[in-house]
């Protein structure tokens, strides 16, 4: 008897233990005044039922945790409201109608919820267009929610469209899904759809702060703001979040145990580690990190929230509002606004998509904190660099090196892509190296860079008076190839002091003219404007070239010499002409000969 009326007491102690309903039920939205950060949707509906265009079928769409399948019963309660009063549909749900509580609890006879994750074949979907031609049991509509609507199959999607399309007057139909492009664009097509955005950290926190005053909770607003941030958006994440710190603090929330709850770092020693990093504080930094490591913080989870610090203080520098934040601690506020205006946009940049590279070799690795104090050297050192640009700014003038000599000429340690980056990266060499390449990426006292003065203009400016004055100073820079482009696609104009006008033709490349503006401007030591005239301009030089050539080949054949040994020789041919007192500069590109026009008489 004793155990018998001992056991009355426990069971009702676990009666009440079970009747726990967690924060994200406890307080999920039943009206659309109630829903979080999804104005836009709430007044479409709103104008939409207030004139009577109700649309047919609707599709949800957005990330977990936005409110999809609540909104969607929300919709189904305003369809089928009905009170003493009011007996048509309306988005003033302020009064509990007749049907709403049935239908936010999800067992309205009326109202349908089915997961398609579980029922994706067409045998379902068959179900559902038999059933629909029946008139609702008691409510105005017979409304069918169907939750992540993607996964049904292709012929369970090609089975509802002609239902969907023409459906009777008394069924409506609210799809939900978090993957819209897996949907069909047949069904879009059909649906009004509503994209359900991510809640704003802002909204987030206040509505944390107004459940933590309902459930007499006592919060400190930086764990709110934690929370709000490890949500991403999500209410339902938020929430879940809130719940697990107030059995963790057993009542009461505080930062320091969401932050080891969560595997957080302390965003104040974030910002510590950021200001060691960007000072090249190497040490300071290491020691930083192994004392939020020892706190219990996950080396990964670190140097994320060093990358969104760095975001922040980029963000702040292009968007100062960004400071007004609620889900900002103080420190990130005054340190992140003091950083965006004394660090530049490429700093910041190169310590982005260092942190990008390194936060995945850390989650990957066997040895995760060695990994990521790896990735904060790598960014301690970085931070001593200067950009590309720097970098190539300050060897101005300065002929790159190449194994402890200079180049002649001052011309580039290398052509192609990453020229500049590898002229840099061999100035930092060690000057013992032998040519091999080292792995500092900085050295304390980097080997001096002989300074070699920029070589004379190979020809003055004044006396550039045709093309062939370019095609002269294009031959003493040795730049073939920029001769032959000239040669063949530029048609003279005029040419004045520091000024050029020419002509194209139809086969020229864009830049050509931006080349030669560059090209005339480091060879002849002064500033060339090069436009493109409306005139057409005279021939260019190859078209001359070819044009004297035919003439000479012709009075070449027309030679009595000539002729009678073309006639001796069956098969002979011309193939150069040379005149004895002609200058060499006028033989033929490059001492190849030219081919002569076809004609009969030479095969």
């Amino acid at each position: 008897m004793s155990e018998a009326g001992n056991s009355g007491p426990k069971s009702l102690e676990i009666g009440k233990a079970a009747a726990y309903r967690v924060l994200a039920r406890k307080y999920r939205p039943s009206n659309f005044s109630e829903l979080v950060g999804q104005e836009p949707m709430v007044r479409t509906l709103t104008n939409a039922f207030a004139t009577g265009r109700i649309a047919q079928a609707w599709m949800l769409t957005g990330v977990r945790g936005v409110g999809k399948t609540t909104t969607a019963r929300i919709l189904a309660r305003a369809l089928n409201y009905k009170t003493a009063d009011i007996d048509q549909p309306s988005v003033d749900l302020a009064v509990l109608g007749e049907h709403c509580q049935a239908i936010m609890e999800g067992r309205h006879v009326d109202v349908i919820e089915m997961d398609a994750a579980s029922h994706t074949g067409i045998d379902d979907i068959r179900d559902i267009i038999e059933r629909v031609r029946y008139a609702p049991v008691s409510a105005r509509y017979k409304v069918y929610i169907i939750d992540e609507v993607h996964m049904l199959s292709t012929q369970a999607f090609n089975g509802l469209l002609k239902t969907l399309e023409e459906p009777p007057p008394h069924v409506k139909f609210i799809f939900a899904t978090t993957e819209i492009r897996k949907v069909p664009i047949t069904v879009l097509s059909r649906c009004q759809r509503f994209d359900l955005r991510r809640i704003d950290a802002g909204a987030l926190v206040a509505h944390l702060s107004s459940i933590s005053a309902q459930e007499g909770i006592s919060v400190d607003d930086d764990a709110l703001a934690m929370i709000a941030r490890a949500a991403e958006g999500s209410a339902r994440d938020s929430l879940s979040i809130l719940d697990q710190a107030i059995a963790h603090g057993a009542g009461t929330v505080g930062a320091a145990a969401v932050r080891a709850m969560l595997g957080l770092a302390d965003r104040a020693r974030i910002v510590d580690l950021f200001e060691h990093v960007m000072k090249g504080d190497v040490a300071a930094a290491l020691g930083e990190f192994r004392a939020q490591y020892d706190t219990g913080a996950d080396p990964a989870a670190v140097l994320t929230d060093l990358a969104e610090f760095n975001h922040l203080v980029t963000r702040l520098r292009f968007v100062p509002t960004a400071i007004e934040d609620a889900s900002l601690s103080e420190d990130e506020r005054q340190r992140g606004a003091d950083f965006a205006r004394t660090l530049s946009v490429r700093v910041l940049s190169r310590t982005w998509q260092m942190l990008l590279k390194g936060i995945p070799e850390v989650q990957s690795s066997n040895r995760p904190v060695s990994a990521a104090e790896m990735v904060l050297i790598r960014l301690a050192h970085a931070a001593d660099l200067p950009t590309l640009d720097e970098a190539l700014r300050s060897l101005e003038g300065a002929a790159p090196m190449q194994n402890g000599a200079p180049r002649p000429n001052g011309t580039p340690a290398s052509s192609g892509n990453g020229g500049g980056a590898s002229a840099v990266a061999q100035t930092r060499m060690p000057s013992g190296s032998g040519g091999a390449q080292s792995m500092r990426l900085v050295e304390a006292s980097p080997a001096a860079v002989a300074y070699v003065a920029p070589p004379e203009p190979a020809m003055e400016s004044a006396l550039l008076k045709s093309l062939a004055d370019i095609i002269a100073l294009a031959d003493a820079q040795r730049d073939i190839a920029f001769k032959v482009l000239v040669k063949s696609c530029i048609r003279f104009v005029r040419i004045e002091p520091g000024r050029i006008d020419v002509g194209l033709t139809s086969d020229a490349p864009k830049m050509l003219l931006n080349d030669l503006t560059t090209k005339l401007r480091a060879w002849t030591g002064r500033s060339w404007l090069v436009s493109l005239s409306k005139e057409e301009g005279g021939q260019t030089l190859a078209e001359m070239e070819s044009a004297k050539r035919e003439t000479a080949f012709l009075d070449a054949k027309s030679d009595p010499t000539v002729a009678a040994i073309l006639a001796r020789f069956p098969g002979a041919k011309i193939i150069d002409v040379r005149i004895p007192d002609a200058p060499e500069a006028e033989t033929t590109e490059a001492e190849v000969p030219a081919e002569p026009p076809a004609d009969d008489d030479e095969t």
